[in-house]
C-alpha cells in the first residue's frame, strides 16, 4: 500500500513545544515530577533498566523517592490526553485514508502476587506452537500506520483490559470512541475515504466489523486457515415452497474444491517475497449461532457479509516453507486494484510489532515494578506520550550513529536514533515543570519495627471470567437467634 507521511505545516519546535505544553497541562496531580520523568525517558543513555536510574538523569532534578510517589499518587487527566493524540499530525495513505492498526501487548507479572487485576496472558515460548499462560496486564494498544517499510507509527490510544473484559468489545468500544476524537479534531471529514482498520487473527473480524457498523470505517484482518463461511443465497426459483434458507453453500478454506472461481485476482512481483497471489471471492459470511459472544443476541443472528482474500508469496525471508494467509474485509465488491491495497496494508499491519518492542526494550515500559494497575496506566500514558515527543521531533534530529552503525538520511532515522538527540532539542522546547523544592526526608519506619499491614494478595483471572472479588453472595434474611444458657 502507498502511504505517505503526511508533514505539518507549521515549524517542528513550534509543534514540540505546543504539544509538551498540553501534555503538561494534562498534568492534575504531581505535574512536574511526572513531566521531569517523561524527559528523564527520552534523554537517558542507552535502554531504561529501571526508575531508580531514570532518577540520576540529569534532566529529572528530584530525588527517586519523589518518582515513586508521582507514578503511586500522580494524576493523568486522560480524556484531555486523548483528544491531545488525536489532534497530531498522522500518517495517511496516498487518497488521504487513515490506516489504524489495534493489537493487544502484555505487560507481564507472574510474581506480583500483590497486584490486583492480573488476567493471564498467552505468550509464545520458544517451542513450536507453544502457547504459555503468564499473568499480566493485557493493553490495547491503537496506532496509525506509517509509511512503507518502517518502525515509525502514532500511538493513539492504550486501554488496560479489567477480568471479564471480552477483547472484541473492548477494541470496538475503545475504536469507536478514538473515531469520534478524530472526527472532532478534523482528522476525518464528510467525504474522505473511510477509515480501514487493520487487525490480526486474534480478533473476530466479522464480530468487530458488526460493533463498528455505524461508523465511516472498513475492517481488515486475518482468519485462521481452517475457517468455513458461507455464501449468499441464490435466487429462489420460481414454485419453490418451504422457508427460504438463510445460508448458502459452504467455503472451507483448507478444501479447493469448494472455492470455485475468484471474482478477481491479482499477480504482483515483490522484492522480499517473490511473486505475490491474492484472489479474492465475494459476499461471504460466517454462519453464526447464540453461543460465545452471540449469546446475549436477541432474535436472528446478523448476516456479515464480506470479502475474502487468499495471499500465497513465492518465498519467505527467512527462508521458511510459505503458508497462504486468509484475510477479511467487511468490504465487497473488491476489484483488483483494492484487492492488492488490502493485503499490502494488512502487512503494514505488523509495524506495531516494531512499536512494542521500542516501549518495551528501549522506553522500559514493562521494567518497572509498580502494584497497582492504576500506577501502571499511568506509566503507559507517559510512554505513549514520549513516542509522540519522538515523532514530532523526527524531522529536528541529527544522526548521531555509533561507530559501527551505517549513515541514515534525516527520514529514515529509526525511534531509537532521534532519542539520541532529544537531549540536544528539549532547551530549543518548552519545558514549562518548576524547579524542586528544598525537602528532607522523612522518618520513615522505626528502626526495629515490623509492619503492621500486610498487604493484599489476589488471585490471577483469565479472560471472559469475572472477578472473584466482584462476586457478592447472597446474604440470608433469616435473623439471628440468641444463644441461651
Amino acid at each position: 500500500m502507498s502511504l505517505s507521511h503526511h508533514v505539518a505545516r507549521q515549524d517542528p519546535f513550534a509543534g514540540l513545544s505546543r504539544f509538551r505544553g498540553e501534555f503538561y497541562s494534562c498534568l492534575t496531580k504531581r505535574a512536574d515530577a511526572l513531566f521531569e520523568l517523561a524527559d528523564a525517558v527520552l534523554c537517558a543513555d542507552g535502554p531504561v533498566r529501571s526508575l531508580v536510574e531514570l532518577s540520576l538523569v540529569g534532566e529529572h532534578r528530584r530525588g527517586h523517592g519523589g518518582l515513586y510517589d508521582a507514578l503511586s499518587a500522580g494524576r493523568v487527566d486522560v480524556a484531555r490526553l486523548r483528544r491531545a493524540l488525536a489532534a497530531v499530525s498522522l500518517p495517511r495513505a496516498a487518497d488521504g485514508r487513515l490506516v489504524l492498526a489495534a493489537d493487544l501487548t502484555c505487560w507481564l507479572r507472574p510474581s506480583a502476587h500483590t497486584s490486583p487485576q492480573r488476567i493471564l496472558c498467552h505468550t509464545y515460548g520458544r517451542g513450536k506452537d507453544q502457547h504459555i499462560p503468564v499473568p499480566g496486564w493485557p493493553y490495547s494498544v491503537i496506532c496509525a500506520l506509517e509509511t512503507g517499510r518502517s518502525s515509525w507509527t502514532a500511538p493513539l490510544d492504550a486501554l488496560r483490559l479489567a477480568p471479564g473484559d471480552d477483547a472484541a468489545t473492548v477494541t470496538a468500544r475503545q475504536m469507536c470512541e478514538l473515531v469520534e476524537r478524530l472526527i472532532d479534531a478534523g482528522q476525518w471529514t464528510d467525504g474522505d475515504p473511510e477509515i480501514l482498520i487493520v487487525v490480526d487473527a486474534g480478533y473476530d473480524v466479522p464480530r468487530l466489523a458488526f460493533l463498528l457498523k455505524d461508523l465511516p470505517v472498513q475492517v481488515l484482518g486475518r482468519m485462521r486457515s481452517d475457517r468455513v463461511l458461507r455464501r449468499a443465497v441464490p435466487s429462489r426459483e420460481p414454485g419453490v415452497r418451504g422457508r427460504p434458507p438463510r445460508h448458502g453453500g459452504e467455503f472451507v478454506f483448507g478444501d479447493p474444491a469448494t472455492w470455485d472461481t475468484p471474482d478477481a485476482r491479482t499477480v504482483t512481483t515483490t522484492r522480499l517475497y517473490g511473486t505475490a497471489t491474492a484472489r479474492a471471492w465475494d459476499r461471504l459470511h460466517p454462519r453464526l449461532t447464540h453461543r460465545s459472544a452471540w449469546t446475549s443476541q436477541l432474535g436472528a443472528l446478523p448476516l456479515i457479509e464480506g470479502t475474502v482474500i487468499r495471499l500465497q508469496v513465492e518465498h519467505l525471508p527467512s527462508g521458511a516453507t510459505p503458508k497462504p494467509v486468509w484475510l477479511w474485509w467487511s468490504g465487497t465488491d473488491a476489484c483488483e486494484t483494492e484487492v492488492d491495497t488490502l493485503w499490502q496494508a494488512f502487512l503494514r499491519r505488523f509495524d506495531i510489532e516494531h512499536t512494542f518492542r521500542l516501549f518495551k526494550q528501549t522506553l522500559g515500559w514493562t521494567c518497572p515494578k509498580v502494584r497497582t494497575p492504576e500506577a501502571a496506566d499511568r506509566w503507559t500514558w507517559l510512554i505513549l506520550t514520549v513516542f509522540t515527543q519522538l515523532r514530532l521531533a523526527r524531522p529536528l534530529a541529527a544522526d548521531l550513529r555509533r561507530p559501527w552503525e551505517k549513515p541514515a538520511s534525516p527520514a529514515r532515522l529509526t525511534p531509537a536514533r532521534v532519542r539520541r538527540d532529544f537531549r540536544h532539542l528539549r532547551p530549543k522546547a518548552a519545558c514549562p515543570a518548576g524547579a524542586p523544592k528544598f525537602t528532607q526526608p522523612g522518618p520513615g519506619r522505626p528502626p526495629g519495627r515490623k509492619n503492621s499491614q500486610p498487604t493484599a494478595r489476589y488471585d490471577v483471572q483469565t479472560v471472559g471470567k469475572p472477578d472473584p472479588a466482584k462476586r457478592r453472595t447472597k446474604k440470608s434474611t433469616t435473623p439471628r437467634h440468641r444463644r441461651t444458657g
